[in-house]
C-alpha cells in the first residue's frame, strides 16, 4: 500500500503542476490491490493531472519493482511557488548612480560644441585652402564641419577648362560662400563672384579716368560685337566700332576701346572703338596734314571717307576747283584718295577733308584723279610753301599799315588801337583753306 500511495502522490503532485482534472486510475503490478483507504485518499487528491505523463511515471515505479516494499526513502519535491519566482528574479541591493558629474561634463561639451560652431551666411568672404579635386570642382577646406564644395563655373570669371590646371592642392585664396548648408551641412563657394565684383570695381574707376583700353572680341551679332573687358563682357554698338558693322571675321581680334556706359547695378557695360580710335589718332593729326583712305559714303553734298579708322567729310566744295555736277560720276564706294586735313575737331572727333589743294591744276581731280593720287605730297609740299608765302606777305602788308599810320597813332583811342592788333591777328593765324569756301564734317 505504501508504494501506491507514494504513486498517487506523484500523480495529485503532477495533476496541480499541469492543470489537467483528471481522475487517478493506478494499475497495480503483483498481488497488490488498492484499498478503500487507498481509493478514499486517490478521490480526495483528484485534480487536474497530465494522463500521460502520470501513468508513465505510475507504469516506470510499478513496472520496475517486485513484490514487497520500496527500498529507500522517496522524497517529494513540490513545485515553486510566487515567492521561489521573486526570489530567484532578486539580484540584490540596487545602489543609486550618481550622475550629477557626468550631467556636468556632458553640458561642458555641449558648451564647447556651441561655442565652437562655425556658420557662414551668404555673401561671406574665407579662407579655403584645396584639398581634392572632383570631376565637375573641387572640395575646399574652409574649417567647418564638412567641406565646401566649388562648381567648375564658379572658379573663375574665364571659361574654365580644367581644375587641375586653374588651381593647385593646397592652394590657399580667398572664397565667397554663395549657398546654405545642405543636409549634410556642406556650403558651395566661389571665386568668380570675388573676381566678378573687384571688376566691376576696377571698370568703374577707368571709367572715372576715361582711360583707354584694349579687349578682344569674343562674339558678333545684328547690333554689334560683344567684348571682354576685365572679364566681363561689354557691348560694342556697331556705330562706334571703327570700320563698320563688324563679321565673324573680327572675333578674336583686340581693339581699343572706351567707355560709354558702366551701371554695375544693372550690369550694363557699353564700350566704343570710335571714341578711342579718335581720341589717339587726332593727337597725332594736324591741319595740313596728308592722309590717304578710302571712300565710305556719298552723298548729295560730299563723301565720307575712312581714314585711320575715323570717318572724315571730303565736302563737295573741297573736291575741285572746277564745279561739280554729278559727284558719283566722279567717286566711286571704296576708291582710295589722298587728302589734305584742312581742320579737325578733337573734342567730337570730327574732321573736315580737302582733295582740291592737291589737285597740281584746277580741275585735275575731276579729269585725272589717280594724278591727283600720285602728286599728292608734291603738291601738298608746294601748297604750304605758297600758303607761307601769303602769310608773309599778309604779314608784311599789315605791318606796312601800321607803319604808314605813322604819327597819328597817337591820335587813336587804346581800345581802337587793341581792336586793329586783334584783327591784324586774325589775318595772320587764318586757317588753311578758310579762303576757299572749306567746310567741317
Amino acid at each position: 500500500m505504501d508504494r501506491v500511495r507514494v504513486i498517487a502522490a506523484l500523480a495529485a503532485s503532477a495533476s496541480v503542476a499541469n492543470g489537467f482534472a483528471f481522475a487517478p486510475s493506478v494499475r497495480c503490478a503483483g498481488n497488490v490491490r488498492p484499498g478503500a483507504s487507498w481509493v478514499g485518499e486517490a478521490q480526495s487528491a483528484r485534480s487536474r493531472v497530465a494522463p500521460c505523463r502520470v501513468m508513465t511515471e505510475v507504469d516506470e515505479v510499478v513496472g520496475t519493482e517486485t513484490e514487497g516494499d520500496l527500498d529507500g526513502d522517496v522524497s517529494f519535491v513540490e513545485p515553486p511557488n510566487r515567492f521561489d519566482k521573486i526570489k530567484a528574479q532578486y539580484k540584490g541591493v540596487t545602489t543609486a548612480l550618481d550622475l550629477s558629474e557626468e550631467t556636468a561634463a556632458y553640458e561642458d561639451f555641449q558648451t564647447l560644441l556651441t561655442d565652437n560652431k562655425v556658420s557662414f551666411e551668404r555673401g561671406e568672404i574665407v579662407k579655403g585652402t584645396v584639398i581634392q579635386f572632383e570631376p565637375s570642382g573641387a572640395l575646399i577646406d574652409i574649417g567647418a564641419k564638412a567641406t565646401a564644395y566649388m562648381p567648375a563655373r564658379e572658379a573663375s570669371l574665364d571659361e574654365v577648362e580644367s581644375m587641375e590646371g586653374l588651381l593647385e592642392l593646397d592652394e590657399t585664396m580667398d572664397v565667397m560662400i554663395i549657398s546654405d548648408e545642405n543636409e549634410m551641412g556642406q556650403v558651395q563657394v566661389s571665386i568668380r563672384r570675388i573676381q566678378y565684383e573687384k571688376a566691376w570695381s576696377k571698370v568703374e574707376d577707368m571709367q572715372a579716368e576715361d582711360v583707354v583700353f584694349e579687349g578682344p572680341i569674343i562674339a558678333v551679332n545684328r547690333g554689334g560685337a560683344i567684348v571682354l573687358v576685365e572679364g566681363l563682357r561689354g557691348f560694342l554698338p556697331g556705330s562706334h566700332m571703327c570700320g563698320g558693322l563688324p563679321t565673324e571675321d573680327a572675333v578674336g581680334k583686340v581693339m581699343k576701346y572706351k567707355f560709354l556706359e558702366v551701371n554695375a547695378e544693372n550690369s550694363k557695360l557699353v564700350v566704343s572703338n570710335r571714341r578711342a580710335v579718335l581720341e589717339q589718332e587726332m593727337k597725332e593729326l594736324s591741319r595740313g596734314d596728308v592722309v590717304e583712305g578710302h571712300v565710305k559714303a556719298i552723298k548729295p553734298y560730299g563723301a565720307f571717307v575712312e581714314i585711320r579708322g575715323m570717318s572724315g567729310l571730303l565736302h563737295i566744295s573741297q573736291i575741285s576747283f572746277d564745279r561739280i555736277e554729278d559727284l558719283p560720276s566722279i567717286m566711286q564706294m571704296g576708291m582710295k584718295l589722298k587728302c589734305m586735313i584742312i581742320d579737325h575737331d578733337k573734342v567730337n572727333g570730327r574732321i573736315a577733308l580737302s582733295t582740291k589743294t592737291l589737285e597740281p591744276e584746277p580741275g585735275d581731280m575731276i579729269k585725272n584723279p589717280q594724278k591727283v593720287y600720285d602728286m599728292a605730297e608734291a603738291t601738298a609740299a608746294k601748297y604750304h610753301q605758297r600758303m607761307e608765302h601769303e602769310r608773309k606777305a599778309r604779314e608784311d602788308a599789315a605791318k606796312s599799315i601800321v607803319m604808314g599810320l605813322g604819327d597819328g597813332l597817337d591820335s587813336f583811342d587804346s581800345d581802337v588801337l587793341a581792336g586793329i592788333a586783334d584783327g591784324i591777328e586774325s589775318v595772320l593765324r587764318a586757317p588753311i583753306g578758310e579762303g576757299d569756301n572749306s567746310s567741317e564734317a
